[in-house]
């Protein structure tokens, strides 16, 4: 396998970092995955895209809500930044960051990585999630490759694929030796060619019911999952979301939940998808704008022309007042990506990360260089947002020994005969 550039390998480290913080078992033996990856957080939690100075009740704020204890990791994720010299610290707690944008969130977190020698199970857990996203490979050719390419004996590269799956760098899906291993980022790369072998791979009807979805999905960019369940059947809906064909957005407001169906493809413009909104930023500004777009009442703030409103906030202005901006925005405000503040009966708002913006704007206008495989543009309004691998894990927890087994039938289906 080629050598993978910083923004892939840092994207990985904030995915692993998210998995060791949800296992809670990780975390002392691939440490320098979980600080680089609590660091990078913290770092993109911090910075906008000028430069921007937090006062010391801002920074423990932003560590809280990435879940930093303020005692002992944020010191020592802020000392590691500092380092960097991506940070600088007054005497008085403030931080001052220079700008920073995703791309080099991922970077800086690459480099944060190789700062804490790591450990060669923590650069083999890297290459084994790199290698599951190309195609499902079974446990024991994947511990075969994790020991020849890192020099692992082989009971311990068979222990490490076990433990991998365990913690959730990689899914596992079947028993024993042939168990597949693969992940949400499985239909990221080559969507159109892997979704052709999953068709292949079902009964004529599900194949016309698959690509009637698949053509109402590619036109209207999100459905909802009710419709979904009715289109495809609740079995061959769910054995496709928990192979990670589709992606679940989970969206709340003071309506309640909404949990829309989108491709994973969704924002590729011109880079690899799995770096392109690794933060998963993107995804919830869009996801609130189309909600104000499609389903918010005149009243509480419903959006048109989304170009003007989004040039206006990717050239530094300030949109509104709405009363929908106080609850639409708010779990993108605890990630520092908008600023809102009240006025009069309603909020105005204005972006804090200009690259967002122009993600969420290629989106919504339909511009993805990847139009021919499978695009969409994901919908729904939000007073909190759940990404998709987040919903994607959630079902996988609950799914019945049937639908299992049918979803590793798809995954066998895309392996083809791949390493």
């Amino acid at each position: 396998m080629a050598k993978l550039d910083a923004k892939t390998t840092g994207a990985w480290i904030v995915h692993h970092g998210r998995k060791i913080a949800a296992d809670m078992r990780g975390g002392a033996e691939f440490s320098a995955l979980d600080l680089a990856a609590k660091a990078a957080g913290l770092l993109t939690r911090l910075g906008e895209s000028d430069e921007s100075t937090l006062s010391s009740s801002q920074v423990t704020a932003a560590a809280r809500i990435g879940n930093l204890n303020p005692k002992t990791e944020l010191p020592a994720c802020l000392e590691h930044l500092a380092r960097r010299k991506l940070i600088d610290r007054a005497s008085n707690g403030a931080v001052s960051v220079l700008g920073v944008s995703g791309a080099s969130a991922l970077t800086h977190a690459a480099n944060l990585f190789e700062d804490n020698d790591p450990h060669p199970l923590e650069r083999a857990a890297i290459d084994l999630s790199e290698i599951a996203s190309q195609a499902p490979i079974s446990s024991a050719k994947a511990a075969e490759y994790i020991g020849d390419t890192h020099k692992i004996a082989k009971a311990d590269s068979v222990e490490f694929v076990q433990q991998a799956a365990q913690i959730g760098f990689v899914d596992a899906e079947g028993d024993g030796n042939d168990k597949l291993l693969f992940n949400g980022n499985l239909f990221r790369r080559d969507n159109a060619e892997k979704t052709s072998k999953v068709l292949s791979s079902l009964s004529s009807s599900e194949q016309l019911n698959l690509s009637e979805f698949n053509a109402k999905l590619k036109l209207t960019g999100a459905i909802s999952a009710v419709e979904a369940s009715a289109m495809l059947g609740e079995a061959l809906f769910s054995k496709v979301r928990a192979a990670a064909l589709y992606d679940m957005n989970i969206v709340s407001n003071e309506a309640g939940d909404h949990v829309f169906i989108t491709t994973p493809g969704a924002f590729h413009k011109f880079s690899d998808p799995l770096t392109e909104d690794a933060f998963d930023h993107a995804k919830a500004l869009v996801a609130a704008l189309s909600y104000g777009m499609s389903l918010s009442p005149t009243e509480r703030g419903r959006i048109w022309g989304i170009d003007l409103l989004l040039g206006k906030l990717i050239r530094g202005g300030k949109v509104g007042p709405a009363p929908a901006i106080g609850n639409d925005y708010r779990a993108l405000e605890l990630e520092r990506v908008v600023k809102t503040e009240r006025s009069g009966s309603g909020f105005t708002m204005r972006l804090l990360k200009r690259e967002v913006g122009v993600i969420a704007l290629e989106v919504l206008k339909g511009r993805n260089a990847a139009a021919a495989a499978l695009e969409t543009l994901p919908s729904a309004g939000m007073r909190s947002y759940v990404a998709p691998e987040v919903a994607r894990v959630g079902l996988r927890k609950n799914q019945s020994a049937a639908s299992k087994a049918q979803t590793r039938s798809l995954l066998s289906a895309v392996r083809g005969g791949a390493l």
